[in-house]
């Protein structure tokens, strides 16, 4: 059966871990899906997988075709997609209309927002209001890599206590997940104890009810990993010997044989 979004709560609620990862295309969305993931983010990191520096660049029609493929790959998994820097923070009719036609034409089941100020929060309520069903982000947020850099959140006391609040206003805005990146641990845990919905930690330690990480780090496809990442094989070793033994072949006429 497809995984919903108030599954993942039930989960929450029965202790079950919740399993993400995120995908760029069919083929890895559905070995995704096909090994048991949970949950498919299509996340705006696929910015790196085009070639850009970071995520702002990245648009909507590219999130949009790249969830498409995904969505194609997968039968179980929620399929979550990123709105994309400056295409829901200008304006509630800009959030509406962003995350309208991901859902319209991908047809993917949620969108994630990143950021919990007071503004971010109105727009999430009046998104689920309207049936949009959308999962929060906070604490390291990529989109504000500028001013926040991508050190770890929510280190003080103070920082800390912002997204306590942000996160206990998502939830009641009607997010049904939320997204903790880089923060501490302990923060981690008064956040996930606190809420009823399912924190999904990122470099947020194992207080989290649930994982992600970016898949091309987990693969070992990534130039640069981060602190909190896992390598769990080196793709980008294999795949470097399986091309130079192909040209090597070709090269030598030994390949067709």
């Amino acid at each position: 059966m497809p995984v919903t979004t108030q599954q993942l709560i039930q989960w929450k609620q029965q202790g079950r871990t919740i399993v993400a990862l995120t995908a760029w295309d069919c083929a890895i969305a559905q070995i995704l899906d096909s090994a048991g993931v949970d949950l498919i983010l299509v996340g705006d990191s696929l910015a790196v997988v085009l070639g850009y520096e970071t995520t702002l660049p990245i648009t909507l029609e590219e999130m949009i075709h790249h969830a498409k493929a995904v969505r194609r790959g997968v039968k179980r998994a929620l399929v979550v997609v990123d709105l994309p820097f400056l295409t829901y923070q200008e304006s509630l009719p800009q959030a509406m209309h962003s995350a309208g036609r991901v859902l319209k034409e991908t047809g993917a089941q949620a969108v994630k927002l990143e950021g919990g100020y007071p503004a971010m929060v109105e727009t999430v309520h009046r998104l689920v209001q309207a049936g949009i069903p959308v999962m929060g982000h906070v604490g390291l947020t990529p989109q504000s890599i500028h001013q926040l850099g991508l050190r770890q959140q929510g280190k003080n006391q103070e920082a800390g206590e912002r997204i306590f609040q942000e996160a206990i206003a998502l939830e009641q805005a009607g997010v049904f997940s939320l997204v903790l990146e880089h923060i501490p641990a302990n923060l981690a845990l008064q956040i996930t104890e606190k809420l009823r919905i399912p924190t999904i930690g990122i470099g947020a330690s194992a207080n989290c009810d649930g994982q992600v990480l970016v898949t091309s780090d987990v693969l070992g496809l990534s130039e640069k990993q981060p602190p909190f990442a896992k390598v769990y094989t080196n793709l980008r070793e294999h795949i470097t010997k399986a091309v130079e033994m192909y040209s090597e072949e070709v090269k030598d006429r030994r390949f067709p044989s």
